[in-house]
């Protein structure tokens, strides 16, 4: 038993590592996950059983496995999957995971998926206690109070979640520097792509793959590959960023404004007000630099 299940989740460990190193991911975070390769398939009793009595704080303590290693050891054991490893592979589809929860339906997840970029059941519960899920449409008190019951069961957990602080919100400017430079070499052709199993029956790879690294963050950039995008032909405007500082996996959308006064330029919806802000200084520090010259 111990063999089978540590083995089961090194061998997800190592193809994340592969997958990771294939499509240019900073050298030190492929070798983390190879490290952990190597712990996990070491150690003398299941991993399963450190989540079962010790928590995240269990995985944390072994050899070589932070944060975010640990929460992927997690998603594996409780899920039996990856959303960042289905995500690489080009088979992520959050719908399916999200309609797993009673009460909700294709096209209500659909609109969770779109709305609020939600696609686990971990963000889905962080959604329903903060206020976010309340606001989509198709959601009264008994459906999110049922859901709410189902996810605390399901996630074996007895306490509301930890919600993110502001101040862990990478700033507008750095999603938006990270989106410029995304679709910079996804134009000139100089990232690796995939071949997203979702809405692509050629199974042909075209979709681009950015890692990049600002400070402590981890980015993940590519596409977006839902069908609301490709319903409004968007698939190469919206760019669905994965970020990964240490306090949990974040996810938002950057797109090109259509109306206000932002029209035409990137923004990261659900963020309007602070890209305002940004354009607003940026325009200021340029006549500054005008003006000195």
């Amino acid at each position: 038993m111990t063999e089978r299940v540590n083995l089961d989740v090194a061998d997800r460990l190592e193809e994340l590592a592969q997958l990771l190193a294939e499509q240019g991911a900073n050298p030190f975070r492929v070798r983390a996950y190879r490290g952990a390769v190597h712990t996990v398939r070491e150690l003398d009793r299941p991993v399963s059983a450190l989540l079962e009595t010790g928590g995240l704080e269990a995985l944390e303590a072994l050899p070589g496995i932070g944060v975010s290693i640990a929460r992927t050891i997690r998603d594996i054991l409780v899920h039996g999957r990856s959303a960042m490893l289905d995500r690489l592979r080009g088979e992520g589809d959050p719908m399916a995971i999200l309609t797993t929860v009673p009460g909700i339906g294709r096209g209500l997840a659909e609109r969770i998926h779109h709305e609020l970029g939600i696609e686990t059941l971990e963000e889905l519960e962080t959604a329903a206690h903060d206020g976010r899920l309340a606001k989509v449409e198709g959601f009264g008190g008994k459906r999110l109070a049922g859901i709410r019951d189902s996810l605390a069961r399901r996630l074996a957990r007895i306490r509301t979640p930890q919600l993110a602080r502001p101040e862990e919100e990478p700033p507008v400017g750095e999603l938006l520097e990270v989106d410029r430079e995304y679709r910079a070499k996804a134009a000139a052709g100089e990232l690796r792509t995939i071949a997203p199993r979702r809405f692509n029956p050629e199974r042909r790879a075209w979709l681009p793959v950015l890692h990049a690294v600002r400070g402590d963050r981890h980015y993940t950039a590519l596409f977006s590959n839902t069908a609301r995008a490709h319903e409004l032909g968007r698939t190469h405007d919206w760019v669905v960023l994965y970020v990964d500082g240490g306090h949990g996996e974040r996810q938002c959308t950057v797109i090109t404004a259509d109306r206000g006064a932002l029209r035409g330029r990137r923004i990261v919806r659900g963020r309007e007000a602070e890209c305002e802000e940004h354009y607003r200084h940026a325009a200021a520090a340029s006549g500054t630099r005008r003006g000195a010259g």
